[in-house]
């Protein structure tokens, strides 16, 4: 081959590989157009958000705003998390002793708790003043489950602590929370009743909580016809019951045949709207008590009344550290559903009547609690605030009866490690007798030990 040939071999084996590199240059242009189409498209597109998981629960010593009022998340109550490929099941509780010193007195069945209702009616009644105490009555264990399915998600909660309370009063045993199930926007079972706002308990150690807010497990129907982004209205039908006092009458025999007849359901609503700064709440309660004379002879003493209440609540944020917990409840005959009043329906003279020379009244009730829960770090946190309760009593109550109930307490807890809390609280309780003129304060120091725990599995 001579030299001008292989320069010429040369020069077109140059631009072979020149129209080579063009034609990879023009594909490379060719996927990038394409590129730049696609993302074009897909900015106009709409943004189709992930699925929102399910909400880990957790177990508040006080709050049950870690439960869910349709056994899913306790900020819940909604029931309409959306339904993932799989099914989940969680074991859960708290092991906790409360210990302290309490510096007046009480009715010994609730040692371990500040009830205004519970402390002394008249002087001396629990004395000694002063104790040391040990309880462990507020340990819990519960069960969630979360099964999708082509109706809705199904949802179930069985939860039992150790506080014993009813001819159990005093004692150390099990006692069922919750046993409730939901599909979809229904729920049928044991839970929080629907007039309650389970979000506004504080932050607080003392088991028995605030006096002045509706805190009521009921067996209840329950429907939820809205509920989207924290937004929700809620309606139950709930099982029956109410209390009643026969005051200065209750040793007299006419009274003696006097029974309680429930036929109808109590009716129950609330509706929520959240925002970024928290949310508000209304709920409202109807329900009919009867009570009827199985007596015979010349009296007629039975009757009815029609027990009603509004609650107003709310839980705004005033900051990334603060949270408010606010209540505002009035009604009347509504006492079994507040958190502690004794009494539904009292006794009354009815002046001029000899056939029914006395009637059973349902009991006007104004009630409120305010509480901050304040966060100092991620170890420190601190809650503190007041409660009220006030009865309109009937005139025929007995003079020692409960009028008015106080509640406040302030703590510091602290969080060494993550599902450990320790923290000291002071407590305060104050009773009111109706119109014999007594009073009593109570005053508490305690501390309290809580270690949670949990397991979760898929299947």
């Amino acid at each position: 081959m001579t030299h001008a040939q292989a320069q010429n071999s040369q020069a077109r084996d140059i631009q072979a590989l020149k129209d080579k590199l063009q034609k990879l240059e023009q594909e490379i242009q060719d996927v990038k157009d394409e590129l730049n189409e696609f993302e074009k498209s897909s900015q106009n597109a709409p943004v189709q958000p992930l699925p929102k998981p399910p909400a880990t629960p957790t177990a508040n010593a006080k709050s049950e705003a870690a439960e869910p009022a349709t056994a899913g998340s306790e900020q819940e109550q909604s029931s309409v998390e959306k339904a993932k490929p799989e099914g989940d099941i969680e074991l859960y509780g708290f092991a906790m002793t409360d210990t302290g010193y309490d510096f007046v007195t009480n009715d010994p069945n609730w040692f371990d708790v500040v009830r205004p209702t519970k402390l002394p009616a008249f002087k001396g009644q629990f004395a000694p003043n002063g104790k040391v105490y040990f309880s462990v009555r507020q340990s819990r264990f519960g069960l969630k489950s979360f099964t999708p399915t082509p109706v809705g998600d199904l949802k179930t909660i069985f939860e039992f602590e150790l506080f014993g309370t009813g001819v159990d009063a005093g004692q150390t045993t099990f006692r069922l929370r919750h046993a409730f199930g939901s599909l979809g926007p229904v729920g049928v079972g044991q839970y929080w009743t629907t007039f309650m706002d389970a979000d506004v308990f504080p932050n607080t150690f003392e088991y028995w909580g605030p006096n002045g807010m509706v805190n009521f497990r009921n067996v209840q129907l329950r429907w939820v016809p809205y509920a989207k982004n924290g937004n929700h209205i809620m309606v139950a039908l709930e099982r029956p019951g109410a209390s009643g006092d026969q005051g200065v009458y209750r040793d007299r025999i006419q009274l003696q045949g006097i029974q309680p007849r429930f036929n109808w359901p109590d009716f129950t609503w609330n509706g929520r709207i959240a925002r970024e700064w928290g949310y508000a709440q209304l709920s409202g309660i109807v329900r009919k008590i009867g009570w009827v004379d199985t007596n015979n002879d010349q009296f007629k003493l039975g009757g009815s009344a029609v027990g009603w209440g509004i609650s107003a609540s709310s839980s705004p944020k005033f900051g990334p550290k603060d949270t408010g917990r606010f209540e505002f409840v009035y009604g009347e005959g509504i006492e079994n559903y507040m958190n502690d009043a004794p009494i539904d329906i009292g006794v009354e003279t009815n002046p001029g009547n000899a056939v029914t020379p006395v009637k059973g009244v349902a009991l006007p009730v104004t009630a409120f609690m305010a509480f901050l829960d304040h966060t100092w770090s991620e170890k420190f946190t601190s809650s503190a605030g007041y409660s009220f309760l006030d009865i309109d009593n009937a005139n025929a109550e007995l003079p020692s009866d409960f009028h008015q109930g106080g509640y406040s307490v302030a703590n510091l807890a602290y969080k060494p490690v993550p599902k450990v809390i320790m923290a000291s609280e002071f407590q305060f309780g104050r009773r009111v007798n109706f119109k014999d003129g007594f009073s009593v304060n109570d005053y508490r120091l305690q501390f309290s030990f809580k270690y949670n725990w949990s397991k979760a599995w898929t299947y």
